[in-house]
């Protein structure tokens, strides 16, 4: 059955026109996903359909008796009002607890929060999943959902993926967490130049589908350049032989060339050259933080010991509340351990992507912003300034000169990066990286850290950029350790399905033993001191790095097998070399997984 049409719908925000004759309908049982850059008019389009928002043009077509839930980006509650007030709306106690699928939604999204609390009291995380739980208790024929992973930690976005696949109920999300887009989108709709461009599937359908529209389109775009350049020769075999040259012919080439599209606008970030790094980047010895200062807050690192690597992609992993900002905070050298010793490479130049944007001054002008860090930048055999890279990062003209105060969001996160990149790191910390940016600047992003030879720690609660961008990932789980994660995301959510991942809030609330006393008592029979796990943690770490060194050993010695196809006498010298390396590997590799298998045990 359809639920909602429209009919050449048109809708502008000034002189910039954001839907152009849009035809489009929505039907019972679809779930689609919304992608488009951010200001591309995604949210003008779900907010028409929600029917909050009239269209300048066109007709929209709700079915008789249509039931609308939409949570916007934005929560206004009364401040004054009982987070079980707005979730529950006035349900009797014995009527919404004795109803299961009630109580899963609210101990999934508000088990941390207190239902008595006044809405007034609630951070904006708190605000935000209190919306999205009054809104999944109740009935609804539709679902229109913008950003609703905001705010929600790994494990509540993959419980959400789960509830909304399970509802009935239509839907439809604007989201930038293409994980998420995967997991429940059947459909996806494109919001570009105005129109509506649609695929079937999810995420990763939309994107092989635009690849091989991409790549129709670019066979058909060299056949007609071609034509164009024999077009435009013929044209130019001089005036004498013009005028005696079919009408037609003439037409045909001047239609060619008005034609020619405009470059389109790109969002590009550039790869600037890294610092050399040493064999030492940032080293944890014994080390003991909490959250709030020496002594104070909940407990993160607990005598805790780990070397970050030259080179290392490590995704940092958590609950929301386990300490994780805390720990690049602590990398970053902005706060202080407790106890414990931290050592830094020489050669360490560290960048730090915090979740805060307060540092850049809110009265000072793009360019400004920019050129403060430096004016001008070698890439290459190329020298930029300042302005000239802005403009790649799609401020343009009088964007330029804007206040930073009247930025967006994901303006201000681009000026971030650019800013923090210009500057050359070799050791970059990115905590939340992903916020306020749409999905052509995520994939700028990944593309410049795909190839960038840095050591990068990265805290994000986007699934798909975090395996995207990280080689292995680290557990914070409420020990006081940085447990290692050779499953990955999914490793994490299996312990946390099994209750082993705690907030450090929550582990210190539940009177976890310190383990600051046990690591000065004998180990108990059969196992291993403190001492002795730290040991095992840098032996550990070192074979994670001789493994990847044999890894690009070993494609280097393909490359040069290839090159030499033709030379027998060289390509048996490679080969027998490249068995040696991949039996070193094994080797290596059979050793890290015994001593993981050690740890795991502890």
């Amino acid at each position: 059955m359809n639920l909602v049409n429209l009919e050449s719908v048109s809708h502008a925000f000034g002189p910039k026109p954001l839907l152009a004759d849009v035809s489009l309908g929505l039907e019972e049982g679809d779930r689609i996903g919304v992608v488009g850059r951010n200001g591309g008019g995604k949210t003008t389009l779900i907010s028409i359909i929600a029917g909050t928002l009239k269209p300048d043009s066109g007709r929209v077509t709700h079915t008789r008796g249509l039931r609308v839930g939409a949570l916007a980006q934005r929560d206004q509650f009364d401040p004054d009002a009982a987070v079980k007030d707005i979730v529950l709306a006035g349900r009797a106690e014995h009527e919404w607890a004795g109803d299961a699928a009630i109580r899963e939604i609210l101990a999934n999204l508000l088990v941390d929060i207190d239902l008595a609390a006044p809405a007034g009291a609630l951070s904006g995380g708190e605000r935000r999943r209190t919306a999205l739980a009054r809104l999944l208790v109740e009935e609804h024929d539709l679902l229109i959902l913008d950003e609703p992973t905001n705010h929600l930690d790994i494990e509540a976005i993959a419980w959400l993926a789960g509830h909304l696949v399970q509802r009935k109920s239509a839907l439809l999300v604007v989201t930038h967490d293409r994980w998420f887009l995967d997991a429940v989108s059947t459909r996806t709709w494109e919001v570009v130049d105005g129109s509506v461009e649609r695929y079937e599937g999810g995420y990763a359908a939309y994107v092989l589908a635009k690849a091989e529209r991409a790549r129709i389109a670019q066979a058909a775009e060299e056949r007609r350049q071609n034509l164009m350049r024999k077009e435009i020769a013929w044209l130019r075999r001089g005036p004498p032989a013009r005028t005696s040259k079919p009408k037609f012919r003439i037409n045909a080439a001047e239609a060619l060339i008005a034609n020619e599209p405009p470059p389109r606008e790109t969002v590009e970030l550039l790869s600037f050259a890294s610092a050399r790094l040493g064999k030492t980047v940032v080293d944890l010895e014994d080390v003991t933080l909490h959250a709030g200062g020496p002594g104070a807050g909940p407990l993160v690192l607990d005598h805790c010991t780990y070397q970050f690597g030259p080179g290392d992609r490590i995704g940092l992993i958590g609950v929301n509340g386990s300490g994780k900002s805390s720990v690049l905070r602590l990398l970053s050298g902005t706060v202080e351990a407790d106890s414990g010793r931290i050592v830094r490479g020489k050669t360490v130049r560290l960048a730090h992507l915090s979740q805060e944007l307060a540092e850049l001054d809110p009265t000072r002008r793009v360019l400004e912003t920019v050129e403060e860090i430096r004016k001008y930048v070698q890439v290459g055999k190329k020298e930029w300034s300042a302005s000239q890279l802005l403009e790649r990062l799609g401020f343009r003209g009088e964007a330029q000169w804007k206040v930073v105060g009247d930025l967006s969001g994901g303006e201000r996160r681009r000026l971030q990066l650019l800013r923090l990149i210009m500057n050359e790191p070799n050791v970059l910390l990115l905590d939340e990286p992903t916020n306020d940016l749409d999905i052509e600047t995520l994939t700028e992003l990944e593309d410049l850290l795909d190839g960038w030879p840095g050591t990068l720690v990265v805290v994000s609660h986007d699934r798909y950029f975090l395996e995207r961008v990280a080689d292995r990932c680290v557990a914070l789980l409420g020990d006081g350790r940085l447990s290692m994660l050779p499953g990955g995301v999914d490793e994490y959510l299996e312990r946390r399905a099994a209750g082993a991942a705690l907030s450090a809030r929550a582990a210190a609330a539940t009177g976890a033993p310190e383990r600051a006393a046990r690591d000065e008592q004998p180990a108990p029979s059969g196992g291993l001191s403190a001492k002795e796990l730290r040991e095992l943690q840098k032996e550990l770490n070192r074979l994670e790095r001789q493994i990847d060194k044999f890894g690009e050993r070993e494609a280097k010695l393909h490359a040069e097998m290839a090159e030499a196809a033709s030379d027998f006498e060289r390509l048996g010298r490679l080969d027998a070399e490249l068995r040696e390396i991949a039996a070193q590997k094994e080797a290596a590799e059979i050793e890290w997984m015994a001593l993981a298998e050690r740890l795991e045990g502890q």
